[in-house]
């Protein structure tokens, strides 16, 4: 495609975060500090409980939306708010941390695979010292469609070929679907124009014509253009996600993310003064 343009090409870089949960970090690092509205990517994989088992004990977030994909294994999450909720495989947290949240994320099993994805999505300035708020939503609520070629498509935000997800927002307009290949086949998929976009491979082999590139599992690709298309080897699950830019200044310190530098400052001393979480609960 004539207007298909490659941003980067990446591949996770071995980490750790919250109380020593292993991961890999896929946006966010120094060959890909952001994807304008996305700030993070990560997956965490590993049926080695001391792997994960720490988790995230309690931390704040403020000006950004937090979305967490699980694909096996269960989490809890719970905040200052008294909100409590499981996320189990196939499932979907979106929270939108807005003026603050302090929340944790601990695993729910003591042994057995947990795998996921945690990507960060910006705010605009108008939003970020919005009300916090939480979509939870169980494996049913993604709309699943198996396509003529067999492939499974789970809809998680925006629309994809006309199949709406349970996640719409305005400013950013993301979209993210989950795709699950058994076999060997092409895939297409339309995407607005102006976004920013990215595919990662969680699982198998892709080509990806336009680019001139095969993408290995642990592989992210990022990219601009209306239409992607995919070839995949095989076996293969692949998340495609796309977002409006925001074109506002990132400033980003930690669990913060915000425009100015000021409004960065303000955000640590609301957090150590306890103030963040009283205007949460004013929103």
């Amino acid at each position: 495609m004539a207007d298909f343009k490659v941003l980067k090409r990446a591949r996770g870089i071995p980490t750790s975060d919250g109380a020593g949960v292993r991961l890999n970090r896929v946006i966010g690092t120094t060959q890909l500090k952001n994807l304008d509205p996305f700030l993070m990517l990560d997956e965490f994989r590993s049926d080695r409980a001391d792997d994960y088992i720490a988790g995230f004990p309690p931390h704040p977030h403020r000006g950004f939306e937090t979305i967490t994909y699980m694909l096996q294994g269960s989490m809890k999450h719970e905040d200052h708010l008294g909100n409590v909720g499981v996320l189990s495989g196939g499932g979907v947290q979106w929270m939108t941390a807005g003026a603050g949240i302090i929340h944790s994320e601990m695993p729910m099993q003591e042994d057995g695979m947990l795998w996921g994805f945690q990507f960060w999505l910006n705010l605009p300035a108008s939003e970020k010292m919005k009300a916090p708020s939480y979509q939870d939503l169980a494996p049913k609520e993604i709309p699943e469609v198996v396509d003529d070629n067999g492939v499974l498509r789970r809809v998680v935000a925006g629309v994809s070929k006309g199949v709406p997800g349970p996640v719409q927002r305005e400013a950013t307009q993301p979209l993210m679907v989950d795709f699950r290949v058994s076999q060997s086949t092409a895939l297409e998929h339309d995407l607005p124009a102006g976004h920013k976009s990215f595919i990662y491979v969680y699982e198998g082999n892709l080509d990806v014509p336009d680019a001139g590139v095969t993408l290995e599992q642990g592989e992210l690709l990022a990219f601009t253009g209306s239409l992607l298309r995919m070839n995949t080897q095989g076996k293969a699950g692949v998340l495609l996600v796309s977002g409006k830019p925001l074109l506002e200044p990132i400033v980003q310190h930690g669990p913060f993310v915000m425009n100015t530098a000021q409004e960065i400052q303000q955000a640590i001393a609301d957090y150590q003064n306890g103030s963040l979480a009283k205007e949460a609960r004013r929103c």
